[in-house]
């Protein structure tokens, strides 16, 4: 056996050295963020495994401007996906619409409008009429409304309704900064996307009362402004007779028609839909909605 211990003793040596030659591998490996990964290629972002280099952090070989690797991991794939066409922003008007762009509409054609809801006292009875007629009407919520209704807003939609952005409070637009302007309307817009999953294409300034960084703000946010040329003045409660009368008399082609369904008492404003909804209908008016397409050229 004497013969032998030279040769063990020589095995042990090169386990021993076998194994170091691992262990520093793989310390070397690890400090690089690549342990147990395949050598990298040029322009292939490595696996998930390990934090890996920080090529914004001044890495060896990293191209200006590029993301963490972190950051780059959070970003979805999208090489086979199809591009999404950009939004296209409407252009910044110096004036709201008045009234549906003559030739896109006949002149049977009519738009109801309800500003300041929801409110589940009053809402609801009007989209009850609405539903009785067939007919679809446009909806301009204040935010801090909308936020605390917001099942009233998915009815809305589901109804195939319009929803409008009035502003988070209803404030007096000049009296505002522009950036607390800013935060009126992104609020309320913000609002309406989560609760039925698209933004307001549409915004009409609180008591008509437009400026420059109105229409700015709002076309940045994709929407177009839009006033009326009916106005039923029900905010008064002047009674149901003096309401319909109101309508009724102002009632034209491509009439656009503003009436509320919050703010106060509505209650003789859903009573006054009631009475003059079937009559607008048995004058041949049919109530339709505006497209951006149709405004987009006047």
């Amino acid at each position: 056996m004497k013969k032998d211990e030279p040769t063990v003793g020589r095995r042990v040596l090169l386990r021993t050295a076998v194994l170091l030659g691992v262990a520093a591998a793989g310390l070397i490996t690890a400090r690089n963020g690549i342990e147990g990964a395949a050598p990298a290629t040029p322009g292939v972002p490595g696996p998930a495994s390990g934090p890996g280099p920080n090529p914004a952090a001044g890495a060896p070989g990293a191209l200006p401007g590029a993301l963490p690797e972190k950051a780059y991991r959070l970003r979805p794939m999208t090489a086979d996906a199809p591009a999404r066409p950009a939004a296209v922003r409407p252009a910044v008007r110096s004036r709201p619409i008045l009234e549906l762009p003559a030739g896109a509409h006949t002149d049977s054609s009519m738009v109801l409008t309800f500003d300041d809801g929801p409110d589940p006292r009053y809402t609801p009875a009007i989209l009850d009429t609405l539903g009785r007629y067939g007919v679809r009407a446009m909806f301009f919520v204040c935010g801090e409304m909308a936020a605390e209704n917001k099942g009233l807003l998915r009815r809305m939609a589901d109804e195939g309704h319009v929803i409008g952005n009035h502003t988070w409070t209803h404030p007096h637009i000049p009296r505002l900064s522009r950036p607390a302007l800013a935060a009126e309307i992104g609020r309320t817009s913000e609002v309406v996307q989560q609760a039925v999953g698209e933004a307001p294409q549409w915004f009409r300034a609180p008591y008509g009362e437009w400026n420059r960084a109105a229409f700015e703000i709002g076309a940045e946010l994709g929407m177009e402004p839009l006033a009326w040329t009916v106005d039923s003045l029900d905010w008064e409660e002047p009674g149901v007779t003096t309401i319909v009368s109101r309508v009724l008399r102002g009632a034209g082609p491509r009439a656009i028609v503003l009436s509320h369904d919050a703010g106060g008492n509505r209650s003789q404003s859903v009573r006054a839909i009631d009475s003059y909804l079937p009559q607008l209908l048995a004058r041949g008016y049919r109530m339709t909605l505006p497209t951006l397409s149709a405004v987009a050229s006047h």
